[in-house]
């Protein structure tokens, strides 16, 4: 009995701690005042991924790092910066997955071409294990076996 009263207990406190422990809501989006410059910030929050999320776009996500990244990105282009340049600074903080499209060097090689390399691999193999076992041919029937294909055979024909 004791024990039912103490896992309603935990569970009890765990239900109500959870929300006060959960982050708080980001603080809401502030757009840029020219027009031209906002359509700029919200097509590259399209291309950079949030961090936390990691399958969504910063502008899609609702994790607080999204929000602080689009109010990175809003900053950068109001400071003058070019595309590039705020994705090389994201690079730099963030590591090249930060990007939905990272950049092709020596460091995403496999990002890029492991796919590609995974699969024609995975080809060989099967290549290979076909052309062993086309070469093996199976073993001559025995006397016994022959007898009984033959009267298998000829039950057949009688039929």
């Amino acid at each position: 009995m004791r024990r039912a009263a103490a896992l309603f207990a935990a569970a009890l406190l765990a239900s109500t701690a959870a929300p006060a422990l959960a982050e708080p809501p980001p603080a809401p989006d502030r757009p840029l005042t020219d027009p031209a410059q906002e359509a700029r910030a919200r097509a590259l929050f399209g291309d950079i991924r949030c961090v936390v999320c990691q399958h969504e776009s910063i502008a899609d996500s609702p994790a607080g790092i999204a929000a602080d990244l689009r109010g990175l990105v809003r900053e950068q282009i109001a400071a003058g910066k070019t595309d590039d340049e705020i994705k090389d600074d994201l690079i730099r903080r963030y590591g090249d997955y930060v990007l939905f499209q990272p950049p092709v060097r020596i460091g995403t090689w496999l990002l890029w071409f492991g796919p590609f390399a995974l699969a024609a691999g995975a080809g060989m193999v099967l290549v290979l294990r076909a052309r062993r076992r086309g070469t093996a041919e199976a073993p001559p029937l025995t006397a016994e076996e022959e007898r009984a294909l033959a009267e298998l055979t000829a039950d057949d024909e009688n039929a």
